[in-house]
């Protein structure tokens, strides 16, 4: 079992900058994967970032050169950098973990989640 809670979401202007952590507690391991997903209203959920334990990275089209996944295993937290905001990227942005070194796209790969943090980019 793993807890995640997730915070540093708020309201900021287009062109800023966030910065999305996430505590793990629980069952928690270096060997995890890890992500990134965020859904708008209206739309699906869809992945943002993911890491491997090896750390290897993926990022979608729509954040690559602006946002940065990393994680600190020795404090169980995982964090997302999101600079040049757009009104686009306004959604709630959720945590994810799976208990394997691979990272998946699909959101139903994922067994442990945050409650979600909004984030909200006005123009």
């Amino acid at each position: 079992q793993v807890q995640l809670v997730e915070s540093g979401g708020g309201l900021v202007q287009a062109g800023g900058s966030l910065r999305l952590s996430c505590t793990a507690s629980g069952r928690t391991s270096s060997s995890y994967a890890m992500a990134w997903f965020r859904q708008a209203p209206g739309k699906e959920r869809e992945l943002v970032a993911a890491m491997s334990s090896g750390r290897n990275t993926y990022y979608a089209d729509s954040a690559k050169g602006r946002f940065t996944i990393s994680r600190d295993n020795a404090k169980n937290m995982v964090y997302l950098q999101m600079n040049s905001l757009k009104p686009e990227d306004t959604a709630v942005y959720y945590c994810a973990v799976r208990p394997g070194s691979l990272y998946y796209l699909r959101s139903t790969s994922y067994d442990y989640w945050g409650q979600g943090t909004q984030v909200t980019v006005s123009s």
